[in-house]
């Protein structure tokens, strides 16, 4: 979003004339224009003014959490403080049916708090999560060979021992969560800027396995994913092929978990954030 100010007009070009890669700052690999966010698709609408108008105003704060001028990188500990929203008896019967699984054997499926599918997308994912044969856990506004329900308390199910894959939309939270605890995902971004999180994490990253980078929805140039992909992509997530991911993400675990101890990365940032406001007050 910096780099989109002093160049939107030439950005606006490209997308019209071409599905061009774009060379970003701090991406390794170009950028492929179909995972960037939609307001910057859309150039003659207000989303894509509004868009580059967030851009220029980053610029005029004193400091953000994360951007410039300073950075504070923060790893939030989410065990710290429960959930206030937090349906007990609901979590508790969902807990008590991941007690009764293996270690790393459930799937757990969760698009956001504004993801959603038509009804043709939804039988597709149904079909290929059968298929596969893994055990699930589907947040999904009964009973196959796991639980299909309405809310989850996200942070919760990662956190257990059962939870062996996550298909996710790759809102940030949720991959922050997913790595907090050593859960290896299966990208399916939906909308805002998870298509260029999920590009992150699959290309530059090598922290998540690719089912799609760039879905938009069915009412975006007509995207259906087969329950055949699906199937396969959960079984290469619950599978040997994932054997490396794993291991990347078990690595970010332990570090995550390092950052938030006394004397920790994140534990110090804090440190600097705070005698940072106190200077500016003083």
């Amino acid at each position: 979003m910096f780099h989109l100010p002093a160049r939107h007009d030439q950005i606006r070009r490209e997308v019209r004339l071409s599905d061009r890669d774009l060379p970003l700052p701090n991406f390794t690999n170009p950028v492929p224009v179909s995972v960037l966010p939609s307001a910057v698709l859309d150039g003659e609408a207000s989303g894509y003014a509004a868009h580059v108008k967030l851009a220029r105003r980053f610029r005029d704060v004193r400091g953000v959490m994360l951007g410039r001028p300073a950075v504070y990188a923060v790893v939030i500990d989410p065990n710290g403080v429960p959930d206030p929203s937090l349906d007990r008896a609901h979590w508790e019967k969902i807990r008590e049916w991941l007690d009764e699984q293996p270690p790393s054997s459930v799937v757990f499926l969760c698009f956001g708090s504004l993801g959603s599918f038509d009804a043709d997308q939804v039988k597709e994912i149904a079909s290929g999560i059968e298929r596969s044969g893994h055990k699930f856990l589907w947040s999904l506004r009964p009973e196959r060979r796991g639980i299909i329900c309405g809310w989850t308390p996200q942070v919760e199910v990662l956190g257990h021992a059962a939870i062996g894959g996550f298909i996710s939309h790759c809102g940030w939270n949720s991959i922050l969560e997913s790595l907090r605890y050593g859960v290896p995902i299966v990208t399916w971004p939906v909308y805002a800027e998870q298509q260029l999180n999920a590009f992150t994490m699959v290309k530059e990253l090598g922290l998540a396995g690719e089912l799609r980078l760039d879905y938009k929805g069915q009412g975006i140039g007509g995207h259906l994913v087969p329950a055949e992909e699906i199937e396969k992509a959960v079984g290469r997530l619950m599978g040997n092929d994932a054997a490396e991911t794993r291991k990347k993400v078990r690595e970010m675990r332990e570090a995550a978990r390092n950052a938030v101890k006394e004397d920790g990365s994140s534990y110090d940032s804090i440190g600097r954030l705070i005698q940072n406001f106190i200077n500016s007050i003083e």
